[in-house]
């Protein structure tokens, strides 16, 4: 990675990098792209694919609550204390014209 490679992800991105930072920036994203490149000399085809990072007792012990109300409906309490309230709902002032 160098400095004309760096400038141009960042404009393609739309940050702004600040002159004092690119030789960290650099240096920080070339040991990145080396880890990687690490990353890929390893034999990976004896190991099957994980569909998430959780081992799977976390996911085989997780339970599922039937789908029922629980709360009751409080939405007059609730708007109340509003400016402006038509037909249940909020009514704000128009921001976009």
């Amino acid at each position: 990675m160098d400095k004309k490679t760096l400038l141009d992800i960042a404009h393609l991105a739309r940050l702004t990098v600040e002159e004092a930072q690119i030789n960290n920036y650099c240096g920080q994203l070339n040991q990145i792209l080396h880890f990687v490149e690490q990353m890929r000399e390893l034999d990976t085809d004896a190991i099957e694919p994980l569909a998430h990072p959780l081992p799977d007792i976390y996911t085989s012990t997780l339970t599922l609550r039937a789908d029922q109300v629980s709360e009751l409906n409080q939405r007059e309490q609730l708007q109340q204390c509003a400016a402006n309230v038509q037909d249940g709902f909020y009514v704000v002032p128009a921001v976009i014209e």
